[in-house]
């Protein structure tokens, strides 16, 4: 006999909710009422499990965090390789777009909540580091010619595109926020940054992904 599937608790279908509407409509459109109304439970229902809408943020942001746990760290027992930043890059954006209403609405969420701001901050630094040890891999491998201050300062402009891409993306398009994320192009955009530092068989990788992409 089949084992039956657990029913879904209150709390977690609030949270899954929650993350379609804000996604959909856009965090600051979005109210515990709205939440409440598409699940057809009563906002007192709502209020035992989160008392605010910022609890449902910040417990989201958390789901984004344990993912991202998995995806920000170097390979084991292997050199880095060009091949592990696209992947690493696919997979982060992916996660970004799940999560999309995080960067939509980035200014908006963290501009009244301090703590999340500073979790932010902490993902965003963490993400940086492992640019640096994956490009301080290839480096020593002959894969990338870079001085430590040049994998800093790619490193930080990969998290400024990597942050902004889902805004800059829905202003350059004009389709708002109801077009897909490209996967291929977010991460090729980011992988350009570090093209002119590659060498040899990193390059001539690097530069076959890019006519695929195109």
């Amino acid at each position: 006999m089949a084992e039956r599937k657990r029913p879904r608790r209150t709390r977690e279908r609030i949270l899954e909710t929650a993350l379609l509407l804000f996604n959909r409509l856009g965090e600051p459109n979005v109210t515990t009422a709205d939440i409440a109304g598409e699940m057809e439970i009563s906002p007192g229902n709502l209020y035992y499990h989160f008392r605010n809408k910022d609890e449902i943020i910040a417990e989201l942001f958390a789901m984004f965090e344990r993912r991202l746990d998995g995806l920000l760290r170097e390979p084991e027992g292997r050199s880095a390789g060009v091949e592990d930043l696209w992947l690493l890059l696919h997979l982060l954006f992916e996660a970004m777009w799940e999560h999309r209403f995080l960067f939509r609405d980035l200014d908006e969420i963290l501009s009244r909540n301090r703590k999340l701001a500073a979790r932010f901050a902490l993902l965003m630094r963490r993400g940086s580091l492992t640019m640096i040890e994956l490009c301080r891999a290839m480096a020593a491998t002959g894969a990338m010619d870079a001085t430590e201050r040049e994998i800093a300062a790619l490193a930080d402009n990969v998290a400024l595109i990597a942050t902004y891409w889902i805004s800059y993306q829905k202003i350059s398009t004009g389709l708002g926020g109801t077009a897909p994320i490209s996967l291929d192009r977010a991460a090729y955009q980011v992988l350009a940054l570090i093209a002119p530092f590659l060498r040899g068989d990193a390059r001539r990788l690097l530069d076959r992904l890019s006519r695929d992409y195109e």
